[in-house]
């Protein structure tokens, strides 16, 4: 029986290239590990798909967020946190000074955008939950 990962990607901004500098980031490191991760998940009859849902620019507290088959990546991975930083591009997209946007924390790094070891992580600790 083949399996299907669902990555939503959210993000503010009309795409990848009008986004804020962070969601741009992870985006495009999302993109590169799935490029990295594709044999082999069609290897073991996985198939992927990525959902891209552009927020409302008053939904930025959503924004640079994944869910992998509906669960949010701070829910599948043990010991990571969402925490909020000042964006400047944010800032610059809600035009409202001072907008902070979610990061992550994990084993004491701060990570503005998501980094690609917690990405294949969770990709694979969201196929082990089928």
């Amino acid at each position: 029986m083949k399996k299907e990962l669902v990555i939503e990607w959210k993000h503010i901004g009309s795409d990848i290239d009008n986004t804020c500098e962070r969601c741009h980031e992870t985006g495009m490191t999302l993109a590169a590990v799935l490029t990295e991760i594709s044999t082999l998940l069609e290897m073991e009859g996985v198939s992927v798909r990525v959902v891209e849902i552009v927020l409302p620019n008053e939904a930025v507290a959503e924004s640079n967020s994944l869910l992998f088959n509906g669960v949010p990546i701070e829910d599948l991975l043990e010991g990571v946190e969402v925490t909020t930083t000042p964006c400047c591009s944010c800032s610059c997209i809600t035009c409202e000074e001072d907008t902070e946007c979610r990061a992550l924390r994990y084993n004491g790094e701060e990570y503005e955008a998501i980094p690609p070891e917690l990405i294949g992580r969770a990709a694979m600790k969201a196929l082990e939950m089928e």
